[in-house]
């Protein structure tokens, strides 16, 4: 397939997963793995450089767990 068709699949793909992600979902693709986040909650800290206090926003964490059938190909014996 040409390249730009390619290119908008691989768009779209990582798209719906950061969307899913967002939703609290969790995505699984077998064979392969699952993507999911982490939320973490605002919290006070540091700058480091200069010691001051400031809010950190709340985010999530992407996150990837290799599938078993993942794991087990990379771990075969040649």
């Amino acid at each position: 397939i040409p390249i730009r068709k390619a290119e908008l699949i691989v768009d779209a793909f990582f798209d719906l997963i950061i969307k899913s992600i967002k939703e609290g979902k969790r995505v699984e693709i077998r064979g392969l793995g699952s993507f999911f986040g982490k939320k973490y909650k605002a919290y006070m800290g540091r700058n480091p450089n200069t010691g001051e206090k400031i809010l950190v926003p709340p985010k999530i964490l992407p996150l990837f767990r290799a599938g078993r059938e993942l794991r087990n190909l990379l771990n075969q014996k040649k």
